[in-house]
């Protein structure tokens, strides 16, 4: 008899391990049972999932998946964090966004867990001039701000610098950046800006301030206007060689310059794309830094998604929030903004801020995510992702420096395009639900009362656009919502169902989901004369079809049924005029429906 260490792991350690190839004999068997014929590599490519930038994942990562060497927290290429002890000293810092003046509103978050200020000033935002009332009671030399302020970068700037030296803090005790982005701002509107008075600005700053930044290189343009991952990580790196070059130019050394530059990027729902992403964000940047002489971590803030906020059923958002404010800090960002859930809304009212600051704090306090330095580190699937999407961003850096940098790819048009089409690919999956918005594409709730904000300040606008995952949808429920404030009533679907509910409960739940997403009303019990239906769908199973589907379409259409649908695939049933099925483009179907119905 084999005697084992005692190790308290020994129970298998007598059998040989399993090896790649037997697992894919076994999946080679599921797959076989559900009528796919695979075998060897097939079998793995039949369960990859592919995503934006010519990316695949996997269903099995072994350490032969393997990746560049990450190094260690602290050090080149920080892909493990840009400080060797990460965020387990105080955790991140919680940074809470203001567009517009409240009471007590930044008094509250900085009470109640929020740890610096991100203010937006000027056009979108609050009034330069009342930058000293909304820092009333602030303790400037505890809380960093972070200025957003656009083409009022110079005056809000010179106002803060003002309030630091009224309020007596000391130079060095400040904290925060001015927020000076002009790329940002021109891919915001259209409209460029001179960067000198920013570069006198950030010798000021260097010279002064040890504790304080001059500019943003703010990602979310790209993010918003409906870039992938890869392009938001390209486009930030060519915003700041851009911003490296005008700085060196005006004076400033290669680490000076370097230690001027805050990074902006979002986070999602998709928990390891951002984990990757922003580990990926730091790789990058470690490379140029090094490449210019200045080798230094990237400092990180990290901002929930606009993009996958919906307007409707707006509680869903705190979901999204939580598991990107997760990502977040699991991918090692420095401070995180969590929107508040109604962010699509209007102003956020002060549930909706408490749930936001609180957010981190349950991650940090509860969760304890920052007990551990790099919680990712090590995992073949995110090493290996990391690596692979740096490199796709890599080529996307290259191609906007070959096409002159990122201010001529702004100008001529040709990053909007860029943008534009990785949104349009983006947008046939969300029209088709392969990329499911809970509540808004699944599982809607028609009998919701809507959320109702007062309206935030416009944003700026004029440049690339501002996408949002929910917006297809959004424009037919508000379709449906002016049918009910019309009418009384929304548009209704009858829904045929045939032979037994094991039979038809199926399909008749996928059509009623189906249909609520675009605002009309499925309605299932009593005759179709009764539904106030102008169109009804055949919902039941195949073999059923085949025996009752044209009579029922017949009878339907004796009964006054203008439009008869069927769930399931398409095949040739006389008097069935349409087909609804998984995978079908729902966006279309239902306008469709809709400009039948009469409802504009």
């Amino acid at each position: 008899m084999t005697v084992l260490p005692d190790d308290g792991l020994s129970l298998a350690a007598e059998f040989p391990d399993a090896t790649h190839e037997q697992w894919q004999r076994l999946v080679e068997g599921v797959l076989r049972k559900s009528g796919k014929e695979v075998s060897g590599g097939a079998a793995e490519d039949a369960l990859s999932t592919t995503l934006e930038d010519g990316l695949r994942t996997r269903p099995l990562y072994t350490a032969r998946d393997a990746a560049p060497d990450p190094g260690l927290p602290g050090f080149a290429p920080f892909t493990r964090g840009g400080r060797p002890e990460g965020s387990t000293a105080g955790g991140w810092d919680v940074r809470q966004r203001h567009a517009a003046l409240g009471d007590g509103t930044v008094l509250a978050d900085l009470e109640n867990g929020v740890t610096s200020l991100w203010l937006v000033l000027g056009e979108g935002g609050i009034p330069v001039a009342d930058l000293g009332r909304a820092l009333d009671g602030v303790y400037l030399d505890l809380a960093p701000v972070v200025l957003d302020a656009g083409a009022d970068t110079e005056t809000a700037a010179a106002a803060l610098l003002r309030l630091y030296e009224e309020r007596g803090v000391a130079p060095e005790a400040v904290r925060g950046s001015l927020g000076a982005d002009p790329l940002g701002h021109e891919a915001r509107t259209g409209t460029p800006l001179d960067f000198a008075p920013v570069a006198a600005l950030a010798k000021q700053v260097a010279e002064t301030y040890p504790g304080l930044r001059t500019l943003t290189v703010d990602a979310l343009p790209y993010h918003e206007a409906g870039g992938s991952a890869a392009q938001e990580l390209g486009a930030s790196l060519a915003t700041a060689v851009a911003y490296l070059r005008e700085l060196t130019e005006a004076g400033l050394s290669v680490e000076q310059a370097a230690a001027q530059l805050e990074f902006r990027y979002a986070a999602t729902a998709d928990q390891f794309l951002t984990v990757a992403k922003l580990r990926a964000a730091r790789r990058l940047w470690a490379r140029v830094a090094e490449v210019c002489g200045a080798p230094g971590a990237q400092t990180q803030h990290v901002v929930t998604s606009p993009v996958m906020m919906s307007r409707r059923d707006p509680w869903v958002n705190m979901l999204r929030t939580t598991v990107a404010t997760l990502a977040a800090g699991v991918g090692g960002a420095d401070s995180v903004t969590v929107l508040p859930f109604d962010h699509a809304l209007g102003l956020p009212d002060a549930f909706a801020r408490r749930i936001a600051r609180n957010t981190s704090t349950i991650l940090l306090e509860e969760s304890h995510l920052a007990r551990v330095i790099d919680p990712a580190g090590g995992s073949w699937y995110v090493e290996r992702l990391t690596a692979e999407l740096a490199e796709a961003a890599w080529e996307f850096f290259r191609s906007i420096e070959q096409d002159g940098g990122q201010a001529a790819v702004l100008r001529s048009g040709r990053l909007r395009e860029d943008l534009a089409k990785t949104w349009r690919e983006r947008s046939a999956k969300l029209a088709k639900r392969r990329e499911p918005i809970t509540g808004v594409s699944e599982f809607p709730f028609l009998a919701e009362k809507p959320v109702v904000r007062e309206p935030a300040p416009e944003p700026r606008s004029g440049g690339l656009p501002r996408v949002r995952r929910d917006e297809a949808y959004e424009a037919l429920r508000t379709r449906s919502d002016a049918h009910l404030a019309a009418t009384g009533s929304r548009p209704r679907v009858y829904l045929a169902t045939l032979g037994p509910a094991a039979e038809h409960s199926a399909r008749a739940s996928f059509a009623a989901n189906l249909f609520q997403a675009g605002g009309i009303e499925p309605v299932t019990a009593g005759k179709f004369e009764d539904s106030g239906a102008t169109e009804a769908v055949l919902c039941s199973s195949d073999s059923r079809y085949a025996e009752e589907a044209e009579r029922a379409a017949e009878a339907l259409r004796t009964a006054g049924a203008r439009h008869v649908a069927l769930a399931g695939r398409p095949a040739a049933y006389t008097g069935v005029d349409s087909y609804v099925f998984a995978g079908c483009d729902a966006v279309a179907v239902l306008s469709a429906t809709l400009d039948r119905m009469g409802v504009s």
